[in-house]
């Protein structure tokens, strides 16, 4: 028996969950109204509670039918087992396989988010329905070529919305980037199905270039001491965490440990994790004479740690000891109660938590002096594009290096 939890797992095309009167979760596969409009023999059916299942016989026997339907028949699989084999849908459904798979490039399983951003791609551009009334996901991959992928593009781009078009960017070159890896992925194991060239490589995607705003000491103060008058003291002391130790809002509210912070055998040192690189190391909290380097964060995360020894450290909400994430390790609730913080605190309203956590401290760090190297180490960035991102110019930094190049100038003079 399947019950509703905080996660909602991923589902094939044209399935549904509902939740029963007895609180179990139902899976059903419904035909769209068009196709049964148009004849289709396919029927609607139950398939039961269990998810495992659900999703077995929907992706193996009833979307491989509808498909073949679709198609009048010519992407039909004889075997009636599976996807058909050399199609997109095909190379996403062994794609997906993958997700819960360590890989080279890849130490951990994907999280339910980063699956999330995945589907919503591959249907993107699987449910593309070509000028012959076909979904793009029947197309073999030996057919889709350069030209092709950047016409597809180019349509995707764009989303109707009450007559006006708006342009969805981010989302689309996500999916891109969801195809070129699975099609590398997946000709590795299958080259004689996919033509010698991945078309979704080298697509020059450009960004939306919007960046995201950091915020300055003074406002992280000044957050800080509104979330402790507000009733959350916790935030306050997540976002010092970002800030001092550059973590990002995942790693601070469902993977920072009790098990990180002053452990009996390192009790001077705090464990800093990156999940995306699968890298973690350890970070000292005094100096080398044993003066604290961060004393006000060491005793907020020593008061924590004396209520919660075990399990998750800054895990639960202030009040209803309820888990900060949601769904599929989503944030919402602390997103929503910071933006109340913010607003309370009279701070400009463009601030999010990101801009007092890893954007903010990192930008602090380097106007402060610190190296590219010990910037790179201690945010634990693969590359300095990477690290890039989380740079931002101010009117600081550059007046101090304004006024370097004045001194020097100065000290030059006086040695004529």
């Amino acid at each position: 028996m399947t019950r509703v939890g905080r996660s909602a797992l991923p589902l094939p095309r044209y399935t549904l969950r509902k939740r029963l009167k007895d609180g179990d979760v139902a899976y059903f596969f419904n035909i769209p109204t068009w196709a049964r409009k148009r004849g289709c023999s396919i029927e609607n059916e139950a398939l039961g509670t269990d998810y495992g299942w659900a999703v077995a016989r929907t992706e193996q026997i009833l979307l491989p039918a509808f498909d073949s339907w679709r198609s009048g028949g010519e992407d039909a699989n004889p075997t009636g087992a599976g996807v058909v084999v050399g199609t997109l849908d095909w190379m996403f459904h062994l794609y997906r396989q993958t997700w819960s798979l360590p890989t080279a490039k890849r130490l951990q399983p994907l999280s339910l988010g980063q699956r999330r951003v995945h589907e919503t791609g591959i249907k993107m551009i699987c449910e593309y329905i070509l000028q012959d009334g076909r979904r793009l996901g029947v197309r073999r991959v030996s057919s889709i070529d350069t030209a092709f992928v950047d016409e597809l593009f180019a349509k995707l781009l764009f989303k109707d919305v009450n007559g006006e078009k708006v342009e969805r960017r981010t989302t689309v070159n996500h999916a891109m980037k969801t195809a070129r890896t699975a099609w590398n992925t997946i000709s590795r194991a299958h080259p004689g199905a996919f033509p010698p060239r991945n078309p979704f490589e080298r697509m020059g995607l450009q960004s939306t270039a919007r960046e995201t705003p950091h915020a300055t000491f003074a406002e992280l103060t000044a957050f800080r001491s509104k979330a402790v008058e507000m009733g959350y003291p916790s935030l306050a002391t997540a976002a010092l965490i970002g800030w001092e130790l550059l973590q990002r809002e995942a790693h601070i509210f469902i993977r920072f440990m009790a098990d990180h912070y002053r452990p009996p055998n390192r009790p001077d040192h705090a464990y800093v994790i990156n999940y995306k690189t699968s890298t973690g190391s350890w970070e000292p909290l005094f100096s080398a004479k044993g003066a604290p380097l961060y004393p006000v964060l060491i005793a907020e995360l020593d008061a924590i740690k004396q209520l919660r020894p075990t399990g998750g450290l800054m895990l639960r909400r202030d009040g209803s000891g309820k888990p900060w994430f949601s769904k599929g390790e989503m944030l919402t609730q602390v997103q929503r109660i910071t933006k109340k913080i913010i607003l309370g605190a009279g701070l400009r309203p463009e601030l999010t938590f990101t801009s007092f956590g890893r954007h903010g401290g990192t930008t602090e760090a380097s106007a402060s002096g610190l190296t590219e190297t010990q910037l790179m180490k201690k945010g634990q960035w693969s590359s300095t594009k990477a690290m890039a991102n989380y740079l931002h110019d101010d009117d600081e930094a550059k007046q101090d290096a304004q006024m370097k190049r004045i001194k020097r100038r100065a000290r030059q003079a006086k040695r004529k």
